[in-house]
């Protein structure tokens, strides 16, 4: 990864727990993050456990991006740090966020997650912010590790004591399981039972969401937001899919994401494939640029997106990386600053379908076969208080 991005790195067991490191080293408990409504519920509650407040950003309905010029300039003059989403690997402009940081004198963080192919200005996501996380469970498939990067270099040993600080004992039970799961993994597919895979766990108890968000929880989150910031009093929101995620790496781990990272460059090569195919479909928005990122996920556009996810799911494609209500309509003003023009985001969560690009073939049948319409567009969304879809189909 350092020859990746020319910058210094640090592996981290989860990118959660490189982003919680990142913004305790930058802010100060008090400050304000501006961030993506239309992201992992488990991220804002990393903002809160460093002891800083959300503040929801206005975005780009196609591809989620934050709309630099809706930002309110009161808010930009009220903000401790930015926080990058990069959602499904469609970039942010990380080009004019850094120059409005450097302007503010405040700190970028990009979480390139989903981005660990994509560019932007001619540069790698990941290297225009003070630190960037990237999980190792996306791309590469490894279900475990992430890597946060540092613009300075001369701050690798502080970060690392920090981690070490912050991490808990590994466990053997934990690496055993680690070991065996893709082989389980396999064989519920290879049989046919992830229904009956997905009752057990709520029958179990194991089951940790009712729907895309968690529960929320508001007296025991209003307790853990009085306590911030500590990372031990919201672990039970940002463990949530992952319970290892500040849980020291043993040996399986470590050489299985070696393993996987040996293969990245064959991953986003097949998903720069992909890309360009789902990108050329009629549920697509049109693309900029003349060639086409590596995306995680390709985000499709139908008009009832829960009928299409039905669809896929006969096939056996499950559709995951819904971020849907936005986490504004999810949280409240209680623990975040609502973003002023909330529409686009409304919009993109309740339409978009992210589409693995590795299996971009399987999925373009699934669509034509069940009829899927394409959303209309957006009209205009990104005025103060806008809601509502705009008329007209998308252009093939």
């Amino acid at each position: 990864m350092r020859g990746r991005l020319g910058r210094e790195c640090v592996y981290v067991p989860s990118c959660r727990f490189g982003l919680y490191v990142a913004l305790r080293h930058w802010c100060p408990p008090g400050g304000r993050v501006l961030m993506s409504p239309v992201n992992d519920d488990v991220i804002l509650f990393v903002v809160l456990a460093a002891g800083l407040r959300p503040v929801q950003a206005p975005l780009h309905p196609l591809d989620a991006s934050i709309d630099i010029a809706a930002v309110p300039e009161e808010t930009w003059n009220s903000l401790s740090a930015v926080l990058t989403t990069n959602l499904y690997g469609n970039p942010d402009p990380a080009p004019e966020l850094r120059a409005r940081c450097d302007a503010l004198g405040i700190p970028l963080f990009e979480d390139a997650a989903h981005a660990i192919g994509s560019e932007v200005g001619g540069r790698p996501v990941g290297t225009w912010g003070e630190a960037s996380v990237f999980s190792l469970s996306k791309h590469a498939g490894a279900q475990a590790g992430g890597i946060l990067s540092l613009s300075d270099t001369g701050l690798g040993d502080a970060v690392r004591g920090t981690c070490e600080h912050l991490l808990t004992a590994g466990r053997a039970s934990s690496e055993l399981a680690y070991a065996v799961r893709p082989y389980a993994e396999a064989a519920v597919r290879g049989l046919g039972l992830r229904r009956a895979a997905r009752s057990a766990t709520g029958l179990l108890g194991l089951a940790e969401r009712d729907g895309i968000r968690m529960p929320l929880r508001p007296d025991a989150l209003a307790r853990a937001v009085g306590a911030a910031p500590d990372l031990t009093a919201f672990d039970p929101w940002v463990r949530v899919d992952m319970h290892t995620y500040r849980l020291r790496s043993g040996p399986l781990r470590l050489r299985r994401i070696r393993r996987r990272l040996g293969r990245l460059d064959r991953v986003l090569t097949r998903s720069r494939d992909g890309t360009e195919l789902l990108s050329s479909t009629r549920w697509a928005r049109p693309r900029a640029g003349s060639e086409a990122q590596p995306l995680f996920r390709v985000p499709l556009f139908v008009a009832d997106r829960d009928a299409a996810v039905a669809a896929l799911a006969r096939r056996g494609i499950v559709v995951g990386y819904l971020y849907d209500p936005p986490l504004d309509d999810y949280a409240g003003e209680m623990i975040t600053n609502l973003s002023p023009a909330p529409g686009a985001a409304r919009w993109f969560a309740r339409h978009a379908l992210p589409a693995d690009p590795l299996r971009a073939r399987e999925i373009i049948d699934v669509l034509e076969r069940s009829g899927a319409r394409p959303a209309d567009p957006p009209g205009d969304l990104t005025r103060p208080g806008a809601t509502s879809d705009g008329p007209g189909p998308f252009g093939d």
